[in-house]
């Protein structure tokens, strides 16, 4: 196992909500970075099972610095419907969204390398670019997704690590938890 990896392990099989677990280290705030209607890459649409649909991409910055870039896409007719709060988010994280409700459903989380020569990695890489302003941090290599169900219709979430993250160690008691209605495979730290 790469060495990068051993030490995001913590990080890409955490439980629950990452946004509180960032918060443990300084206060996070959400920068949007595109939101819209847009064609979704190959593996998100296996995942979700359709060709197009509304994505959202944000950074999850920890004191200001570029710590989460982060993806979450979903079929447009459940913006109408199941997810339609997805769209008036803002700034505020999607958290409030995934783990506020008894209904919304966690499917496994998967963890993997960006492929440094594919079209997804280049596409990560030139958003984590933009989005990430002054901080001149190396693009995250590593990713991790789930996708998350409610009344039926499916998100998926992929968020991508800053390789400085590593060095954050989540207080004991401040360790995210699964929630009420975040459900499915979840990791515990030992």
């Amino acid at each position: 196992m790469p060495l990068l990896q051993r030490l995001l392990t913590g990080w890409l099989h955490a439980p629950g909500s990452l946004t509180a677990r960032l918060r443990a280290h300084g206060p996070v705030t959400v920068r949007v970075l595109r939101q819209g209607h847009l064609r979704l890459w190959p593996q998100e649409q296996a995942a979700i099972g359709c060709r197009s649909g509304h994505v959202r991409e944000v950074m999850l910055m920890v004191d200001g610095r570029p710590a989460v870039w982060a993806r979450s896409v979903t079929p447009l007719l459940a913006t109408r419907g199941a997810w339609r709060a997805i769209k008036g988010l803002g700034t505020r994280p999607l958290a409030e969204l995934l783990f506020a409700h008894r209904q919304v459903h966690r499917g496994p989380l998967q963890a993997r390398r960006l492929a440094a020569a594919s079209r997804e990695g280049a596409l990560v890489r030139r958003s984590w670019t933009r989005g990430a302003g002054p901080w001149n941090d190396t693009p995250p290599a590593w990713v991790r997704h789930s996708v998350f169900h409610h009344k039926g219709q499916p998100l998926q979430v992929l968020e991508a690590f800053s390789p400085w993250v590593d060095t954050l160690t989540t207080p004991r008691g401040a360790r995210s938890r699964p929630s009420r209605g975040a459900q499915g495979h979840t990791h515990r730290r030992r």
